[in-house]
């Protein structure tokens, strides 16, 4: 179900945050992340899982009631990073540089939700440097700091998960299956994967690329993605997988 921004929307996401673990996703919206390999969308998603984001670009949606997320409707608002790049901003650095202060999956998820202009272009990350009051909502590290303008209690801060970077990527190959057996997996050598949910064949479809014991997905929908491997289990948008 897609939620619009209300009260009892916060008292459910602080409710989540200090007792559960259902991830967050930001819907619907204009996204300007910060990563020129990215890019930015016109409408798109951004999924959180803990303190860090997990997915972003469009298509996320679909898989909302698979994962459990709490999903927030933000059709009609321009989501924007709090720490701007200005080398990056300029062009300034090559394309393939990842920044980390952009909205781009492995990234802390701190960004800022501000109501739309209608035709403005590059010129909604200067408005929220000029006047950051402005923003509806601020995210600091998965958590809601500032909500319909006012300052959040932010009390308990989720841990980030710590990653080695020591493996061959040939090693991954092959099905991994979550631990409820819903979802399949398939990393081949050709850099794909194939991905089946719910018993739902080519749920999702599109290229991986694997650096050390991180793997970063791009959708063949558009949207971007993640994982990590720790002792030969695979961490990954909230779910846990095993090898097949």
């Amino acid at each position: 179900m897609i939620t619009a921004f209300t009260p009892e929307l916060l008292e459910l996401i602080t409710a989540n945050r200090t007792g559960g673990h259902r991830p967050l996703l930001f819907a619907n919206a204009r996204i300007i992340t910060g990563d020129s390999l990215i890019g930015d969308f016109d409408r798109g998603d951004v999924l959180l899982g803990g303190s860090r984001v997990v997915g972003i670009g469009p298509g996320l949606l679909t898989a909302a009631d698979d994962d459990g997320a709490i999903v927030i409707d933000c059709a009609g608002y321009v989501i924007v990073p709090t720490v701007v790049d200005t080398t990056q901003l300029r062009g300034l650095r090559p394309k393939s540089f990842r920044s980390p202060t952009a909205i781009a999956p492995g990234n802390p998820a701190g960004f800022a939700i501000l109501p739309a202009v209608s035709g403005e272009s590059e010129s909604v990350v200067g408005r929220f440097l000029a006047a950051p009051e402005i923003a509806l909502t601020v995210v600091v590290d998965g958590d809601i700091a500032v909500w319909d303008g006012h300052p959040v209690d932010v009390t308990d801060l989720a841990a980030d998960i710590e990653v080695a970077h020591t493996a061959s990527s040939d090693r991954y190959l092959g099905t991994w299956i979550d631990e409820n057996d819903f979802v399949h997996q398939h990393l081949t050598a050709d850099g794909r994967y194939d991905e089946t949910r719910g018993g739902r064949p080519h749920a999702y479809q599109g290229s991986y690329w694997i650096t050390g014991d991180r793997i970063d997905y791009r959708d063949d929908l558009g949207f971007w993605a993640f994982g990590e491997f720790a002792d030969d289990v695979l961490h990954h948008a909230g779910y846990t997988f095993h090898r097949s």
